[in-house]
């Protein structure tokens, strides 16, 4: 068909679409980015056994849509949950506070849909996940940074910005917190601070959305109690998923919260059910598996942490500064003040290397300038240390930083 006879539907587009989308190509010769997981540690042989014997056993139950479990999803799924949230988060919830969700990502929309409209105030964390920020402002809702410190969000930063709102007369609708291993900084948020947390929450009639997605993946595998088990009066929504524990692919999240809010958000997802067969295999594998797997592949990352921070060390040397996380795939890097990583990311990519840059993740694009999230769970050791090394290369040649690389001092030119 030729091109010149296309159908224009530019003038049919309604006001307010995101940008379009440009072609995919392929992931970057040494990646970096996103929530992708280890390669090798997704537990295939497990899952192949899952899905024989699942689907011999339960299969024909894929010609009724949710497998005749309801809306809220695959029942053994949510019996699991229940099981491991009170061991791991210590929340007691029964099946009926689970929704199973097609990702963290759905979840936070069901979130959004049900309490937020335009013009709405949110608080956040100053450093946060892109996919929340970009959410909050496609539906054109203030979202409010509150400053982190090497412990997570600060508690006095958060009074302060409630008071500030309601001598101006305003409700925010939430405060948005990844307490357990943070995205990006990697920080967990102490016991005695949720418990702040939810004091400020009760005084000023604020809900707390708690996203746990990366609560899992903890070096020495001991976390405090989730925001929502530790809530005497019930206003937390919290959310996780099996993304960064079995495998991203999978689309596989969900949502605890009382019946009372949750009732509100069933019939905003009207997809007729999340994924069934993903449900059903992450059921009959996790049940005997999960609490083996999980700390293997917390071994195999906290290894691939350890290459990274050597190689930064060995080719940026003082002139990258972070701060080990206490868990997760990310590592958040701070450089010299004159490093723009908005253009690092743009010449890093023409060489074969992917960053994720610091004001994608940000409320504050002054304080993120010069900061990048590197995700090391994806690239192999070797991948790390040669991707490192040319990151080094194009940052020097861009803006003169690290002088000397890889040991080696470098001359411009």
């Amino acid at each position: 068909m030729s091109t010149s006879a296309q159908f224009d539907f530019a003038p049919l587009l309604p006001a307010g679409l995101p940008a379009p989308a440009a072609r995919w190509t392929e992931l970057a010769k040494y990646s970096f980015v996103g929530g992708n997981n280890d390669p090798e540690q997704v537990p295939v042989d497990g899952l192949l056994e899952a899905i024989n014997a699942v689907l011999k056993r339960e299969g024909r139950n894929l010609a009724t849509y949710n497998l005749a479990h309801g809306p809220q999803g695959y029942l053994p799924l949510r019996q699991f949950l229940t099981e491991k949230l009170k061991r791991d988060a210590g929340i007691a919830c029964t099946a009926d506070e689970i929704m199973i969700v097609s990702g963290s990502l759905q979840a936070l929309d069901l979130v959004n849909h049900t309490l937020l409209a335009k013009g709405d105030t949110v608080l956040i964390e100053q450093e946060t996940y892109q996919g929340s920020l970009n959410r909050l402002t496609r539906l054109g809702v203030n979202a409010v940074g509150i400053p982190l410190d090497g412990d997570g969000i600060r508690i006095d930063a958060l009074a302060a910005a409630l008071a500030d709102h309601k001598r101006r007369g305003i409700t925010p609708k939430y405060i948005y917190t990844i307490p357990t291993v943070q995205n990006p900084t990697g920080s967990i948020l102490p016991e005695s601070r949720r418990a702040e947390m939810l004091k400020l929450s009760k005084e000023y009639g604020v809900p707390i959305f708690e996203d746990d997605c990366y609560a899992d993946l903890i070096w020495n595998g001991e976390r405090p109690p989730a925001i929502y088990a530790m809530s005497k009066h019930g206003g937390v929504i919290h959310i996780g998923s099996f993304s960064k524990s079995i495998a991203p692919a999978l689309r596989v999240g969900f949502i605890v919260a009382p019946w009372e809010i949750m009732s509100r958000m069933l019939p905003l997802k009207t997809d007729a059910g999340s994924g069934a067969l993903e449900q059903m295999v992450l059921s009959e594998y996790c049940a005997p598996h999960f609490a083996t797997h999980v700390p293997r592949l917390t071994r195999g990352l906290r290894a691939k942490l350890d290459t990274l921070m050597e190689a930064l060390n060995e080719q940026f040397g003082t002139s990258a500064e972070f701060e080990a996380p206490k868990g997760g795939i990310f590592l958040w890097v701070k450089l010299p003040d004159h490093v723009d990583t908005m253009k690092l990311y743009q010449a890093a990519l023409a060489a074969g290397v992917s960053i994720n840059p610091g004001p994608e993740w940000s409320t504050s694009k002054a304080h993120s300038g010069s900061r990048l999230r590197l995700c090391f769970a994806s690239p192999s050791h070797e991948q790390i240390r040669e991707g490192v090394a040319v990151l080094a290369e194009v940052c020097r040649k861009e803006f003169g930083v690290p002088a000397r690389s890889g040991n080696v001092e470098k001359k411009n030119g």
